[in-house]
């Protein structure tokens, strides 16, 4: 993640030029920069032909954007019904005594049979056990 600078974003709206494009664009500013900064949303809003109100609106509604930095590495672990059936719950009393991460929730990774399972950046960690998931804290703490 670098900070952020208006040639980087001038980069990542040029290449996506189609119309409809907020989401793509809103996905690749938040993984250049780690958040969708402020200053980012109203030459996002005259690229796209939107109101600053209306990009402001889809950055506030979406849970995976943010608008600030987040203060320690992320690590989405799914709470799906298949995942809560195949053991996750036996993974957050590990989470919650880490303090080096950050734990977030997400609804379905699509690995259903071989859940519990987490996403870490891009990079997605299927079949956890408590082993696995406590390892896994330390590597990206």
């Amino acid at each position: 993640m670098t900070p952020f600078n208006s040639d980087a974003l001038a980069a990542i709206l040029a290449a996506h030029p189609e119309r409809g494009a907020l989401l793509p664009i809103l996905h690749d500013v938040q993984a250049a920069f780690g958040h969708v900064p402020d200053a980012a949303i109203q030459p996002i809003a005259d690229a796209l032909n939107l109101s600053r109100a209306e990009v402001h609106g889809v950055v506030s509604f979406y849970h995976d954007f943010r608008a600030t930095p987040a203060d320690k590495p992320v690590i989405k672990l799914c709470r799906a019904e298949a995942c809560q059936a195949r053991g996750v719950a036996a993974l957050l009393p590990l989470a919650d005594r880490q303090n080096r991460v950050q734990v977030e929730p997400i609804y379905c990774l699509g690995l259903c049979a071989s859940g519990p399972a987490a996403l870490i950046g891009d990079r997605v960690v299927a079949r956890l056990d408590t082993a696995r998931f406590a390892a896994l804290l330390e590597s990206v703490a």
